[in-house]
Parts: structure tokens; C-alpha cells; sequence
């Protein structure tokens, strides 16, 4: 089965597409990455997309529009992946939609305990461009079992990185930073999975406000700065980093609000010496959550990162020295025949995949659901 996996992540800076070739199931499930494909949002689309994201205020018409218009982009960007990777038969789509609010924990709403999450990215509108099923919105399901709707990528993470010999602890770097924790010869309930703090998001909005560009390319400006250590062990004393998983996080809490509120505690402190500490608590959230809640329970060698961040090299530079000082080898999951950039869309794929043939996708273990669930809704042509 050729399946196309459809990523926009919580930087909001395009699409990812993966054309996969899936077959088997369970223990003798195998697939094979064809094609990765980026796309960049179109401006117009970026900034409606960042006006929606956890919005206090916007019209019902303007979020109606924007999810049919997504629709349509992530049909294009599936058609030209298509294209280019030469395969004339497409037989299914994941789209995992761009997340505009996320609400993992429930709070009282109405009368009652409401957890809610929402991805935006009309399904159908994708299956009738397209002329295949597209499975979409996958997080309710997890969470009406009792989970937070994330991560969802450990079962993929299991598939590919599992090994009865030695742990392994999977990283993904998108805006979010979030860890899949798998110990030598682990079974699926025996991963633990969940947001780790902030990704590039921080660091991201930082330079948008300090240097009115997008992100810190290769990590060129933190390289120039130098770490203030008071803001980095204040910000690290937040209630979110101490709270134990299963967890989540998004731009409620590591947004623009967050970003403006790092920047005060910096005070007047030079432009890149901001940016290397948003850098450094990137890092170091990411080490916390490992000593604190991964290491103490069984004997992990790997430290296998992906996503968008592994391309900020003074990121990198911090998570390998704090790596060895935790007797981590930091590998890329390019090692194991999976680009950085295509991890989650080839994610999205295998869950379509699950879910077309009747199979749970969550790992409960992960998500804190009570069952395993059958993710996503789907839209046939």
C-alpha cells in the first residue's frame, strides 16, 4: 500500500510530505520511505496560520475559510510529491493537520472536565483533490479514551528503533520537543513518551522579535552569544519541566507569551546572549526530563534526535556534550534510513495505515489513555 503521511508541525513553516510503502502488520509490519517533500507555507497562509494558533480572539468565518483553504494546500503538496517520486498509484493519505489549540489536560468548561485539541485541514476537500480515502484528525480518539492527543509518534518510533539489546531514546525537534524513552527488548506498554518543553518555538519567536528573522540558521547567532545562567535555571524551575509524564505542551505554553515574558527576565542583555539562552534551555530541558524521569529506570545508550532543530548546530553542540556527560552516543535518526525533516509525516503515514485496516495507532503507555484507540476520521472520495 502506497500511503502519503502529511505533517505542518507547531512552527507553522510548511508541509512535510512522506510517500511510504507499508505492508504486514504488527511484528511483521514493514514499510519503506519513498519520497520526502517540503513545502513552504506561502506567506499569507503562515500569517493566518500564526493568527489562529491559541488566538484569544478570531471569527468563526475567518477559521472555517482557513481550514478548506489548508485542505486545498495539502492536497497541491501531496500531488507534488507524487510527481516527483514517480509512483502513479496512491492508495491513501494521513494528514495530521495544523494544530491551532491544544488542551491535553482537562479543565472545567460548562459544567464539566473538558480536555480538546484542534487540527485544522479539511480531510475531505484532500480526498476529493486527490481522488483517494484520507484519514485525519487524529488526536481526539486518544483523548476521549482518557489520553492528552500526544505524542502519538511513538509507535513509529518503536517500529524503527527498537533493539533487544540496547535502549534507545528517541528526540524529536520541532517546536515542541518531545522523547520517546525505549528500553533493550521493550515492548509497546513499556515506552514512555511526552513533550519535553520547548523546541525551536522559543527560540524561533526570539528571533523574529530580536532580529526579524524567521529562525537562527545553523545556530549562528547563539554560537556568537553567551548563556545568562540566572534566566536559564529560573526558567528551568517551571512547574511544567518538574511535572511528571504523560505530558504535553504547545504554544499555550511555550508561545509568544512565553517568548516575551524570557525576554524581560533578560533584561538588557545583548541580542545573542538572549538567543544562546533560549538556545541553552532547549538543551537543557531536554537533558532534565531524561535525568529526571528516563535514566533512573533502565540502561539507555542512544540518543537519537530528528525534526527541524537538528539543523541549529550550537543546539547540537549542547545536546551532545550534555549526552556524554549522561553516557548518551547522540545519532541522528538519518542513521537509521529516516531524513530528520520526514520522521513525523512518515509517522502519520503508518498511523493512516493503522487505522485503514481496523488497528489501534495510540500507545497508552504514551498518551496516559485508558485503551488502546482507533485514531482519526476518515474521508472517502
Amino acid at each position: 500500500m502506497i500511503v502519503a503521511g502529511v505533517m505542518s508541525g507547531t512552527s507553522a513553516d510548511g508541509v512535510d510530505v512522506a510517500m511510504v510503502s507499508i505492508q504486514g502488520r504488527g511484528s511483521y509490519l514493514s514499510f519503506d520511505l519513498l519520497l520526502h517533500d517540503h513545502s513552504e507555507y506561502p506567506q499569507p497562509i503562515r500569517k493566518a496560520v500564526m493568527a489562529a494558533m491559541n488566538a484569544s480572539q478570531i471569527s468563526v468565518a475567518e477559521l472555517s475559510r482557513l481550514n478548506f483553504r489548508l485542505g486545498e494546500l495539502y492536497a497541491e503538496a501531496v500531488s507534488k510529491a507524487q510527481k516527483k517520486s514517480g509512483h502513479a498509484k496512491l492508495d491513501l493519505v494521513g494528514c495530521h493537520g495544523q494544530t491551532i489549540y491544544h488542551q491535553g489536560t482537562a479543565a472545567p468548561y460548562l459544567g464539566k472536565n473538558i480536555a480538546c485539541t484542534w487540527q485544522t485541514g479539511e480531510g475531505s476537500v484532500v480526498a476529493a483533490r486527490l481522488g483517494v480515502p484520507v484519514v485525519s484528525d487524529f488526536r481526539p480518539a486518544d483523548m476521549a479514551a482518557g489520553g492528552r492527543g500526544a505524542p502519538l509518534v511513538p509507535l513509529l518510533d518503536y517500529a524503527i528503533f527498537r533493539s533487544p539489546h540496547k535502549g534507545r531514546i528517541v528526540q524529536n525537534i520541532g517546536g515542541i520537543a518531545n522523547l520517546t524513552a525505549i528500553p533493550a527488548g521493550a515492548m509497546p506498554d513499556d515506552l514512555v513518551a511526552f513533550d519535553t518543553g520547548p523546541g525551536n518555538m522559543v527560540i524561533d519567536r526570539l528571533m523574529q522579535i530580536l532580529f526579524k528573522k524567521e529562525y537562527d540558521s545553523g545556530g549562528k547567532v547563539a554560537r556568537k552569544g553567551s548563556v545568562l545562567q540566572p534566566v536559564l535555571e529560573q526558567s528551568l524551575a517551571a512547574r511544567y519541566f518538574k511535572q511528571k509524564p504523560p505530558k504535553t505542551a504547545g504554544r499555550e505554553e511555550f508561545g509568544s507569551e512565553y517568548a516575551q515574558a524570557f525576554l524581560r527576565r533578560c533584561g538588557r542583555a545583548a541580542k545573542a546572549d538572549v538567543i544562546a539562552t533560549a538556545t541553552a534551555l532547549t538543551a537543557m530541558s531536554m537533558a532534565l526530563a531524561l535525568k529526571n524521569f528516563i535514566l533512573k529506570k533502565s540502561n539507555y545508550r542512544d540518543w537519537v534526535v530528528s525534526g527541524g532543530g537538528t539543523k541549529n548546530a550550537a543546539l547540537m553542540d549542547m545536546l551532545k556534550k550534555e549526552g556524554e556527560s549522561m553516557g548518551l552516543w547522540l545519532r541522528h535518526s538519518d542513521d537509521f534510513g529516516i531524513p530528520s525533516q520526514a520522521k513525523e509525516a512518515v509517522a502519520f503515514a503508518l498511523l493512516a495505515y493503522q487505522t485503514f485496516n481496523g488497528l489501534p495507532g495510540n500507545v497508552p503507555s504514551a498518551t496516559g489513555a485508558k485503551r488502546p484507540a482507533l485514531l482519526g476520521k476518515i474521508s472517502h472520495v
